[in-house]
């Protein structure tokens, strides 16, 4: 009976088993793709019909991605944005997230609905006016404006709220009898028991500031102040394109964004699992 259990089970989700693997490798093949491209010559790349594996392995496509394109000022400006974009909205996003939460105030959930309502509105409806704020405080084409406009994420505050309200207000409580002020409530006892949220939120936010496109390309033209993502289109020519070098480019690009997931894998599936419970 111990044994046939999982067996029956097993059977009842090959079909789930089956649209996971088709899906894996929809996400897989790209990316491998993308690297077997990059060991290609230029013939190898664009003949038809298509050939898959290189006939003769050539690196010589990153030595002149780095030549063609400024990587050291890309990896800098790209480091730089991410961590400032990743390092503002998780404190503030935070503390408004507990104050959401926690703190009972006029006009909290007209508060609450109006940054709920900015998730439900695409990015780049806000480029107009963002750009024209960057203009007047004289910030076009400078590495501050590809961070400042990201001081707070609705992400992030939606979902660390979740995690508050979970939270046994007889802690609260039992940390006010002991002294504590609201702030030191929050920095003491509250935020380390939404550690998981805080590392899963750092996760996200840095691989979307790292691959962030559409805003770095529009505020910033000087080639010093590009990001990766932006740097990868001065690889592009109007009329042809060097694709071993560009997929070199792009495999470069994303080469830090795999060393962190594979070092912090298991705590972000721990964090994104009880982000989902708790949604």
């Amino acid at each position: 009976m111990t044994n046939s259990a999982p067996t029956r089970s097993g059977k009842s989700n090959w079909p789930i088993h089956l649209i996971l693997i088709a899906a894996a490798i929809v996400m897989i093949v790209p990316f491998l793709w993308m690297i077997l491209t990059s060991f290609k010559t230029v013939t190898e790349a664009t003949q038809i019909p298509v050939k898959i594996f290189p006939s003769h392995p050539d690196w010589s496509s990153y030595a002149k991605a780095f030549e063609k394109s400024d990587f050291k000022h890309y990896y800098l400006n790209t480091a730089f944005t991410a961590f400032m974009k990743t390092l503002f909205p998780v404190i503030f996003s935070s503390m408004a997230a507990y104050a959401f939460a926690r703190i009972r105030f006029p006009g909290r959930s007209i508060l609450f609905f109006i940054i709920i309502s900015v998730m439900m509105v695409p990015n780049p409806v806000f480029y107009t006016p963002q750009y024209l704020l960057m203009s007047k405080w004289g910030l076009v084409n400078t590495v501050t404006a590809l961070w400042i406009c990201s001081l707070v994420s609705p992400f992030a505050t939606f979902m660390l709220r979740q995690f508050f309200l979970g939270i046994s207000k007889e802690l609260e409580e039992a940390a006010i009898l002991d002294g504590c002020n609201p702030f030191q409530t929050f920095r003491y006892i509250m935020l380390p028991l939404v550690k998981s949220a805080l590392v899963a939120i750092v996760i996200i936010q840095l691989l979307w500031s790292w691959n962030e496109l559409q805003w770095p390309l529009i505020i910033n033209s000087s080639p010093d102040k590009l990001t990766l993502s932006s740097g990868l289109a001065t690889l592009v020519s109007m009329f042809s394109t060097n694709y071993p070098i560009l997929m070199a480019g792009a495999f470069m690009a994303v080469i830090p964004m795999i060393v962190l997931f594979f070092i912090f894998q298991k705590r972000f599936i721990e964090g994104v699992a009880f982000s989902a419970h708790k949604g």
